[in-house]
């Protein structure tokens, strides 16, 4: 097979970062096939063959998958009614939605005068074209389009991984905690999240590789989904700001704009009320079941001192602690002594809007994978992390089903509910941490400890401070010129290796 034609990078070829080597979770894992990649072996001067980094990524995906329609097979083979979905943890949007908002009689029902779907225009036109794909004389259509859904959803997880791997510069092999992630594997198949996240990734690489207004284009889209994609331009605002290059924040964030109207605007022209509905239906919904919100509810009404708020109170307050969280990661962003990179500040901005907002979904897990991934790729925490969200995820679907249950015996306790929904915001909330200590210390991110600088940076790359919060234009080029020198690795040393493979 010939051999693919190495990447470059502006000192030479790219070299990239082997995990058992670098973290030194993964490094105690691999003493049952004998330890780390030894010091003189370079993967990146052997011909690798078929099994690239990107390949073998993609295969981990697919075997993901599988174990994604495992997770819900029990739904799939005694249906989704009654306690099923609840008691195996198999529930799913798109098989009572299919029913019940009429996609089974008309796939097109989202785009009428009369129209009740509480989702934004373009996920209503997914709905829709899946819906008409169903075959008319199909035995179940409910199943076919649960199942044609999460065949697309594959391939979504699959284009996330994909570029996920090549925004990971030197470390490429951080995707694949995109395509092993448990959080995806239980919760990617029940909306269609899974589109927002994906169009957000594409947009995120094509800024990434200076395509500015391609990546409107994407997260405009991606917005037009599901809105947190748009949070990512904060991110790139703060570099702009910080870096006095307003250009590429003004293109991307106007494109998204433009893009976002598009879409939106004739459906909103042809059906007022329909369009409105979405918003009406956001606005009215009380707290979602992962929230904290719903917490404070329960724990208010066991308590003479606190008072359970309703759904205007939690959409005034989570607007508004949004707002202070985006401010101070603003601040944290300009003070830091190095540019933040862009990864992280859009972790920590989509972060802290699924912690306050009042809709906090089981599904939201899988915009936080790919975004953690790039902002600070550790496999322990990683882990950790996907343990207690787990753990969530089923005390979740217990607790849902205990609310109806007859027999005693059954019912999961609510206070261990609310244990597991407070665990799994802490853990947000403590990566959250981490992720802002590395960006005032940079020698805590694993990026950076590798000898690059921000493989997102696009048009931002290599372009100095003009304005921060620590002094003046000449300390920001003094900090250009320490951004200069290698960072010590908090790690074990890893000797680099060249690779040959799609990684660039």
């Amino acid at each position: 097979m010939r051999e693919s034609k190495q990447p470059q990078s502006a000192r030479g070829p790219l070299r990239i970062t082997v995990p058992s080597r670098a973290d030194g979770f993964l490094r105690q894992f691999t003493a049952v096939i004998g330890g780390p990649l030894g010091r003189h072996s370079d993967p990146g001067r052997v011909n690798p063959g078929f099994f690239t980094v990107e390949r073998v990524l993609i295969l981990m995906t697919v075997a993901a998958s599988l174990l994604m329609l495992l997770a819900k097979n029990p739904c799939r083979l005694n249906g989704w009614g009654g306690s099923n979905p609840y008691v195996y943890a198999c529930y799913s949007d798109w098989v009572p939605l299919f029913g019940a908002r009429g996609f089974a009689e008309n796939p097109w029902v989202p785009f009428s005068a009369q129209a009740q779907f509480e989702y934004p225009v373009l996920m209503s036109a997914v709905a829709s074209v899946v819906a008409w794909l169903v075959p008319e004389g199909a035995a179940n259509r409910s199943l076919v389009y649960f199942d044609m859904n999460l065949l697309l959803v594959a391939i979504l997880w699959i284009v996330t991984v994909v570029c996920t791997l090549r925004m990971g510069g030197r470390r490429p092999w951080d995707a694949a905690m995109v395509a092993i992630a448990p959080g995806i594997i239980l919760a990617g198949s029940i909306n269609w999240d899974m589109w927002a996240v994906a169009l957000l990734a594409l947009g995120m690489l094509s800024f990434a590789r200076r395509h500015t207004v391609l990546a409107g284009i994407l997260i405009g889209l991606g917005a037009a989904m599901k809105i947190y994609p748009f949070f990512v331009l904060g991110a790139v605002l703060v570099i702009a700001v910080r870096t006095g290059k307003l250009k590429p924040f003004w293109v991307t964030a106007g494109t998204a704009t433009l893009t976002w109207a598009l879409v939106n605007l004739p459906y909103a022209l042809a059906y007022p009320d329909s369009f409105k509905h979405f918003f009406a239906f956001s606005s009215e919904r009380g707290a979602g079941f992962s929230s904290f919100w719903h917490v404070w509810n329960l724990l208010a009404g066991k308590s003479e001192v606190l008072e359970p708020v309703n759904a205007e109170q939690m959409s005034f307050w989570g607007l508004a602690i949004f707002f202070l969280c985006c401010a101070g990661i603003a601040v944290l962003g300009l003070a830091a002594q190095r540019t933040p990179r862009l990864g992280s500040l859009a972790f920590l901005i989509v972060a802290s809007f699924v912690m306050v907002n009042k809709v906090y979904s089981p599904q939201f897990v899988v915009w936080l994978i790919p975004l953690f991934a790039l902002a600070l790729p550790r496999w322990r925490e990683f882990a950790i992390w996907m343990l207690v969200e787990v753990a969530h995820f089923y005390g979740l679907w217990f607790y849902l089903d205990s609310l109806d249950a007859d027999d005693i015996h059954k019912v999961f306790p609510e206070n261990g509910y609310i244990f597991l929904v407070l665990a799994h915001m802490l853990m947000l909330a403590y990566l959250m941490y981490l992720v802002a200590r590395s960006v005032l210390d940079p020698r805590r991110d694993p990026i950076r400890a590798v000898g690059q600088d921000d493989p997102l940076a696009g048009p931002f790359a290599g372009v100095p401070d003009a304005f921060t919060l620590r002094g003046s234009r000449a300390r920001g080029a003094r900090n250009l010129q320490k951004e200069k020198e290698p960072v010590e690795s908090t790690g074990h040393p890893e000797p680099a290796s060249t690779t040959t493979g799609p990684t660039a």
